[in-house]
């Protein structure tokens, strides 16, 4: 079922919609604003054509688009429906650039417009956590090419997308050495052992002995069934004909896809490691392989930030925080041309963390409505009143972040995906963070503990003579700030304050002044009231990522713009560009 406002049947317009919102939000497109019918009209020039469409302004300048409003005024003066076709080949950018974009929007279409005829509704208020993760098929809520998945064929989407819930066994591979570079938690034998249980590993020891080749020499990989069919014939090829790489076929425990596509969930085990897979398929902003220098840091990362979470009783006592640590990470040719494409991360399990009639969903379902017409967590809300349950889940989603950026220093990128809600029956009652090989940033003087943060230096000789902002280290308190209202507030809680106030009628300035209360109480009651200053949450304007920017542009690794601050009293909702 869909977000607020979209229809499951009509993802064209939802694609339009939200390809519209972004250009206007990024101000990719220069839009005349006049009142309309309590909301706002835009109208704006491209190419020498005229668009229009009508909606709103949201916090932080966030434009929600109305339902089959994109309109192009015609040759006979007449204003009649947008495609995609009249859009996308006037924007900025490459013939290529356009080209590429135009190509995920229409696979996103495809994909979605699959989903709908194949798929029967579901009750997804009774679900498991692993069904769940799967059942979430919304997308991303802002970024239109939310289910682009460009690699994958529709047999291919029915096979390995988070939607069928279809299972699949890892193929493995026994790569040479000298390509491997590897961080365990245990003796190699054991972790094994461990990982695959004792079944499974005597059966890939057994192949590994078969073929003649010996421990010492070759060590195993896991590799996504999908991405050993694309790498094959062309890079992987080459290892396997030349004796550096063997293919031991499918084995093992059964996995099946998260949302997120190349993290995996154990069902056979439920309560063994999830597993995150490198895939060549560019999803939403990025192609899905591993960052190379990542996979062996991912460790040390989230043990550094699982320890300060220990070392704090706030986290225990008022912001109560699960860390899921990724604690292996085995990666191929870490400076070759297969960087990024043949690794693995193992990652601590959601559900093993539960205690006694706890239960856990990603915090993304609860901007979503079900098929009775009605939010997720409605039931939850009737039951404890929307004000305190409301109260309730803004202190869990927001302090124990805040405090892990103010008070430590370290920023999370804390989406609706690497957010996990623990609940007794619907009550909120702490979180979960995931995912953090890729999406940490900190300042070393701005740090709490700086003789705690992980020897980078060691990890990894790429790191040698790394310019700040390069990986996880920055000297601008300003891209921590970022990374945190990002992720947290403009393209996570700005769903949920919308949900808000379309479903049970509470103004979204009321939602975002009481988040502006929580924070500034935060500051007082531990004393970080110049730290929370120097990272400027409350300036009046802020700059956000602009996603398609990057997408159409594509000269640098990321572009930024400025956006009107929801935190900032009696800001203007208006966008300007930086």
């Amino acid at each position: 079922m869909p977000l607020p406002l979209e229809k499951p049947d009509r993802s064209r317009d939802r694609v339009i919609r939200q390809l519209v919102a972004a250009l206007l939000f990024e101000g990719i497109v220069e839009a005349r604003e006049s009142a309309y019918d309590g909301g706002t009209r835009f109208q704006w020039s491209l190419g020498g054509r005229e668009f229009r469409c009508r909606g709103m302004a949201g916090p932080f300048g966030r434009i929600r688009i109305e339902a089959g409003s994109v309109e192009v005024l015609a040759g006979c003066g007449r204003w009649e429906d947008a495609s995609l076709g009249e859009i996308v080949p006037l924007l900025p950018g490459t013939g290529i650039s356009r080209g590429r974009l135009l190509g995920e929007l229409e696979q996103t279409i495809a994909f979605c417009e699959w989903n709908h005829r194949n798929l029967p509704s579901r009750d997804r208020r009774r679900m498991s956590f692993v069904e769940l993760e799967g059942a979430l098929d919304e997308g991303h809520p802002y970024h239109p090419c939310y289910k682009a998945r460009t690699g994958f064929s529709i047999a291919d989407h029915a096979a390995y997308g988070p939607e069928t819930g279809q299972a699949f066994r890892l193929v493995w591979l026994l790569v040479a050495r000298k390509h491997l570079n590897q961080v365990l938690p245990d003796r190699e034998d054991a972790f094994w052992k461990s990982e695959l249980g004792e079944e499974t590993w005597g059966e890939i020891r057994a192949k590994r002995q078969e073929l003649g080749l010996s421990g010492e020499d070759f060590g195993f990989v896991p590799l996504h069934p999908w991405q050993w069919k694309d790498l094959n014939e062309t890079l992987l090829g080459g290892w396997i004909a030349a004796g550096e790489a063997h293919n031991l076929g499918p084995l093992g425990d059964r996995y099946v896809a998260t949302q997120s596509l190349r993290s995996l969930l154990n069902i056979d085990r439920p309560l063994a490691a999830s597993i995150k897979l490198p895939l060549n398929v560019v999803n939403t902003s990025s192609r899905r392989t591993l960052e190379p220098h990542s996979v062996c840091t991912a460790p040390a990362l989230s043990a550094w930030i699982a320890d300060a979470v220990r070392g704090d009783p706030s986290f225990r006592d008022r912001y109560p925080l699960t860390i899921l640590q990724e604690y292996a990470g085995i990666v191929a040719d870490r400076e070759g041309p297969l960087a990024g494409q043949v690794g693995a991360i193992w990652r601590e399990n959601a559900e093993a963390a539960l205690l006694a009639g706890e239960a856990i969903v990603p915090f993304n379902a609860l901007m979503m409505v079900e098929a009775d017409g009605k939010p997720f967590a409605d039931e939850w809300i009737g039951r404890f009143g929307l004000m305190p349950w409301l109260n309730r889940l803004l202190e869990v989603a927001i302090l124990p972040v805040w405090h892990l950026l103010v008070r430590h220093g370290i920023a999370v990128e804390a989406h609706g995906q690497n957010m996990l809600l623990v609940h007794r029956d619907g009550w909120p009652v702490r979180l979960i963070l995931r995912d953090f090989h890729e999406s940490v940033e900190f300042s070393p003087a701005f740090l709490h503990e700086p003789e705690k943060a992980p020897d980078f230096l060691s990890l990894n000789p790429v790191y040698r003579g790394a310019e700040p902002d390069q990986y996880y280290w920055t000297g601008n308190l300003d891209s921590l700030r970022e990374l945190v209202m990002d992720t947290l507030f403009i393209y996570n809680l700005s769903e949920i304050s919308h949900l808000i106030d379309i479903y049970y009628d509470l103004p979204e300035s009321r939602f975002w002044r009481r988040v502006e209360s929580l924070l500034a109480t935060h500051a007082q009651e531990h004393g970080v009231q110049h730290r929370q200053t120097q990272l400027g949450h409350a300036r009046p304007f802020m700059l956000t990522e602009s996603l398609i920017t990057r997408k159409l542009l594509a000269l640098k690794p990321e572009y930024h713009h400025e956006v009107p601050n929801a935190l900032a009293a009696r800001t203007p909702e208006r966008r300007r560009k930086p």
